[in-house]
């Protein structure tokens, strides 16, 4: 029911709601514009709830923080339902009528009392019961997440038991109340509506489906096979195995954003033939057989794009790319005419009309009414009318008909992270992103930012003391897969055994090395929040020469790319 992806509710709705609930997510430095909105909820007279292991910038804005342990994100909403449930907080009208699976649900969250989850979590009773009264008393309330969600080896159970716990309180389908993931990076989002998943086509229909395969291979000429493909994880599977030996990549860089970055990049040399579509010569890009430079900058190509809360806007051409450099759509073409297959060359809005005759939610999107409106969310299917900017208001529904298909609870249950904590590895790293800087810095590092200060260890003031180690100290940090050094930095908003660390410099202190490769089963995420790691003090000597010596091998690793 859930499974098209994207925000239900619309920007607008976080400034009009009554709770707002952040749950991995430190918006207010990965998701600015987001959080503009959301202050305007905020001053409003929303109350503001954040749930984060680290107390984030985010954080300082809120009515209340709770500091929960890292990879127990289950146990705690499931402490959240059983409370609501306790308390007769549910909403039950709208359980009986448009959910399945409520009586599973229950039994599931049983054994998680408020004093079980709170020596679980980490987070006080009080503040869970605060939480789930707040939540389930509210006329109108959104719960937002991100990567602190997703980024772990269970991170389909995560978002289920965030699902729960609207389901429960009938927090969806109204305007105010919905469940909104705030997308990792721009156009993630209208990647995944143009069929960029390996199980759906264009408008999230499912490749299994025969009339939707006859449609599109109708329109484009051939038989599409009634089969899923592969995400990016079973992918580097398959380059494991030997099945996989060629790679076309438009617009990643893998061999610096995956979990265990060493074994990222062996698998990648090993091909038989890649090809990377960039437009930057990033460290994939300098693996590659052939690289395709693309002008793909937001300013140099038209077309649209999709944010987090599927609002389709027009982007337009202001610059001509620079030499050498072709548009997307130009390079694309031109290798379909080279095997055979003469496109013609569409424009963006040819390519645009095509995935309206295809895709029923785009269908009233024309470019005039993008222009006009300043963008559409979807779904949009008439030409004259737009719909509600919420999803799932069927659920809402008296007439059974009218309501369709009910939404299902999904009993989960709670599971620590896989890199497990002892005496040799005792600290809990976990990583995320800073407002100065972008992904694997390929955009942002190139260009100085009074903000940017570089890749830093950050640790608790108790840790620090414990380990003996200063502020701009280098020390070496060891996972199970790799070592790399990187100065202290002293931060407050982390508790004691919780260390933070970005991935935004990799070209010097690879974070990636040390991170693991444990995969969410169906969504094929890594666990990048939950790595199990030491920090070890050394010597000026060590340390200058471990410095010396990884940024050689950085050196190294590119000049063998080349």
């Amino acid at each position: 029911m859930f499974g098209a992806g994207g925000g239900t509710s619309s920007y607008q709705e976080i400034e009009e709601t009554d709770v707002i609930v952040m749950w991995g997510s430190n918006a207010r430095e990965t998701h600015p514009i987001f959080f503009h909105h959301l202050l305007k909820g905020v001053r409003n007279g929303a109350r503001l709830f954040v749930v984060d292991p680290r107390r984030t910038s985010s954080a300082k804005w809120a009515d209340r923080w709770l500091g929960l342990n890292v990879g127990t994100d289950i146990a705690l909403a499931n402490a959240v339902a059983r409370e609501i449930i306790h308390a007769g907080l549910y909403n039950e009208t709208f359980v009986r009528r448009a959910t399945t699976g409520f009586e599973e649900l229950k039994a599931a969250v049983e054994p998680w009392t408020l004093e079980v989850a709170a020596q679980e979590t980490g987070v006080p009773a009080d503040s869970i019961r605060e939480l789930a009264h707040a939540y389930a008393r509210a006329d109108r309330a959104q719960i937002c997440w991100t990567l602190g969600i997703t980024e772990h080896h269970n991170a389909t159970d995560n978002v289920r038991a965030l699902i729960n716990l609207s389901l429960l309180t009938g927090h969806v389908g109204r305007y105010g109340s919905g469940l909104n993931p705030l997308r990792g990076q721009n156009n993630v989002q209208g990647g995944g509506d143009m069929g960029a998943i390996p199980n759906r086509l264009a408008g999230f229909q499912d490749i299994l489906d025969p009339e939707v395969r006859q449609k599109f291979g109708s329109a484009w000429g051939v038989e599409i096979q009634p089969r899923y493909g592969k995400h990016l994880t079973q992918m580097l599977e398959a380059m494991d195995e030997g099945t996989l030996t060629s790679v076309y990549c438009i617009g990643e860089n893998p061999a610096q954003s995956e979990a265990d970055a060493g074994h990222t990049i062996k698998r990648l040399k090993g091909l038989d033939h890649l090809v990377v579509q960039d437009i930057f010569l990033t460290r994939t890009a300098e693996l590659a057989d052939v690289v395709l430079p693309a002008a793909a900058a937001w300013c140099e190509s038209d077309g649209t794009v999709t944010n987090s809360e599927r609002r389709v806007q027009r982007v337009r051409k202001a610059l001509d790319p620079p030499p050498g450099a072709r548009d997307d759509i130009d390079i694309i073409c031109e290798i379909a005419r080279r095997m055979g297959h003469d496109w013609n060359h569409p424009s963006a809005e040819d390519i645009w009309n095509e995935v309206r005759s295809l895709s029923p939610m785009h269908y009233g999107m024309t470019y005039e009414r993008l222009e006009r409106l300043h963008g559409i969310q979807w779904p949009c299917f008439s030409l004259d009318e737009l719909e509600p900017t919420y999803l799932h208001h069927r659920l809402w529904e008296a007439d059974p008909d009218k309501r369709g298909e009910p939404a299902p609870f999904k009993a989960v249950e709670h599971a620590l992270p896989v890199d497990v904590l002892d005496d040799d590895f005792p600290l809990r790293m976990t990583t995320g992103r800073r407002l100065d800087s972008y992904n694997t810095g390929v955009q942002s590092s190139g260009y100085d930012s009074p903000l940017r200060r570089g890749e830093t260890l950050d640790l608790g003031p108790e840790d620090a003391e414990q380990l003996g180690v200063t502020e701009g100290e280098l020390v070496r940090i060891v996972s199970r897969r790799g070592s790399i050094i990187a100065p202290v930095r002293l931060d407050t908003a982390l508790r004691r055994g919780l260390v933070f660390m970005t991935f935004h410099f990799p070209d010097e202190i690879d974070v990636n090395a040390l991170t693991i490769e444990a995969t969410d089963p169906i969504a094929g995420t890594s666990e990048y929040k939950a790595t199990a790691v030491r920090v070890e003090r050394l010597s000026r000597a060590e340390a200058e020469k471990g410095l010396i010596a990884q940024r050689k091998q950085a050196q190294d690793r590119a000049a063998l790319a080349r």
